[in-house]
């Protein structure tokens, strides 16, 4: 396997075992990174919900996931992309340091919010706010350009419903809308939200996860435990059979 490195704007690529990852070398001023992070928690607003996905107001990215006094969550919209290249391969990335909710930890390709901000990002027919907010995001956390991740390349399967406290101070609790995307795409991470990515192979799914160095974030461990992330990869070439808009998965 190759592994290839990226430090300061040089490529190097030298022979590693399984799974394929890309470390990022970087010297970003540590205060800044988390400066941006914290930023973002108040000028930003997410969309509450009731456990029926029905629109219910607004509050800021921090009311939304700071645990209150009787350690509850504002329920609120997301999504979880999960990108596919053409060969197959699944790709996951490992949360910064600097993310306020659990850094460090191994994820699908893009996790995130549709912002009440941006009015196009509210619209619900198909879905298509919530895959202008995952065209978005991946721009950002990614560097895909956007005119490689339209709206209608995305294949929104179902929702999911979850709770995670996290650290005991800012925690997750959404009706998460579960995009896929297959197609080979540029990418050139954000170092202040992405710290690693690496490509997973459906048939060494569980031996590649269980090696990676750290934990899962919440929302894909549910998912794949589930059993339904490795039916929907088993099934990439037909996943409208897979369509579920009027169940919303509790998953615990």
């Amino acid at each position: 396997m190759l592994l290839k490195k990226v430090v300061g704007t040089s490529l190097k690529t030298v022979n590693l075992m399984n799974p394929v990852r890309y470390k990022f070398a970087h010297k970003l001023v540590e205060n800044v990174e988390n400066e941006k992070q914290e930023v973002s928690l108040d000028s930003e607003n997410c969309i509450l919900v009731n456990e029926n996905d029905v629109s219910i107001g607004q509050t800021s990215k921090r009311d939304c996931h700071k645990l209150d006094d009787q350690q509850n969550i504002k329920l609120h919209r997301a999504f979880s992309v999960f990108l596919f290249n053409r060969q197959g391969e699944m790709l996951m990335q490992k949360r910064s340091s600097h993310k306020i909710t659990f850094p460090n930890c191994y994820t699908n390709a893009c996790c995130s919010h549709p912002l009440y901000d941006l009015e196009n990002e509210r619209e619900e027919l198909n879905a298509v706010g919530i895959k202008r907010a995952a065209q978005r995001r991946l721009n950002y956390e990614l560097g895909i350009p956007t005119s490689q991740v339209r709206p209608e390349n995305f294949h929104y399967l179902t929702r999911i419903h979850y709770l995670d406290r996290g650290d005991g101070v800012y925690g997750e609790h959404e009706i998460d809308y579960i995009l896929f995307l297959q197609k080979d795409v540029d990418i050139k991470p954000n170092p202040g939200e992405v710290s690693e990515i690496c490509w997973i192979k459906r048939d060494q799914m569980e031996e590649q996860i269980s090696t990676l160095d750290g934990p899962l974030t919440p929302w894909f461990r549910l998912i794949y435990q589930s059993g339904q992330l490795g039916l929907w990869w088993k099934n990439l070439h037909r996943l409208k059979k897979f369509e579920d808009y009027n169940t919303i998965h509790k998953l615990n």
